[in-house]
């Protein structure tokens, strides 16, 4: 009689472990496929796509916009901007560039052009029933040429602000003259005009964009 006691005692002791490990094995699978499920709901926000040899575009749903560029821009992001860097090899093909960028900031006011003194060129470029305000400024301080191609863009409340931007260094500060200099000087003046060049085709394939419907939060349960 003892010994069946003690036997039905075990296989109680046994049936307890197998019972907690399977609830704790099911816990955790059903914790898998509701996390499963919220990853599915997860939408990124942007994405590049190629779209040719030389083309990639741009899209952010939250931004609300997308636009193609040169895919050998090197591109990154922020909360409310995103930032297209062209790198030049100086080494490879001599020049002096010291910064050449595109940037387009996603403002939550009245669009409205930096105060300069000296405005270059003053413009308006329609695309489509788009209408973007331009201005270009330029100075030289201390051997470095500054350049600035500003386009503006305003829909309800939301002001879309482009920026190109370029910084080329005298090619005599870095030790080129006589032909050398000339030569670089030239290398320089198609880098930026090129890159430019590209800005305004980037601004000329601006589109508005909607994303995707959020859910219902009245329908979504909470996460246990």
């Amino acid at each position: 009689m003892k010994k069946i006691i003690i036997l039905v005692l075990i296989l109680a002791v046994i049936g307890a472990v197998a019972w907690k490990f399977t609830s704790s094995n099911k816990g955790v699978t059903d914790n898998d496929k509701e996390d499963a499920a919220q990853d599915e709901l997860k939408v990124p926000t942007s994405q590049t796509v190629k779209v040719s040899d030389k083309l990639s575009e741009y899209k952010n749903d939250e931004l609300g916009f997308s636009v193609k560029y040169p895919t050998t821009w090197e591109r990154g992001e922020a909360a409310n901007n995103v930032t297209f860097s062209v790198i030049t090899d100086s080494t490879k093909e001599k020049n002096t560039i010291g910064n050449l960028q595109a940037k387009i900031d996603i403002l939550s006011s009245k669009c409205a052009f930096p105060p300069v003194t000296t405005v270059k060129e003053r413009d308006v470029l329609k695309v489509g029933d788009l209408s973007f305000n331009m201005i270009s400024i330029a100075n030289t301080v201390q051997g470095r040429n500054y350049f600035s191609r500003m386009y503006s863009l305003q829909k309800d409340s939301i002001c879309y602000f482009f920026t190109f931007t370029s910084v080329v260094l005298s090619p005599t500060s870095k030790g080129f003259v006589g032909a050398d200099a000339q030569a670089v000087g030239a290398r320089n003046t198609m880098l930026v005009d090129t890159t430019d060049a590209q800005f305004k085709d980037m601004i000329k394939s601006f589109k508005f964009v909607v994303g995707p419907a959020g859910q219902d939060e009245t329908k979504v349960s909470p996460k246990k």
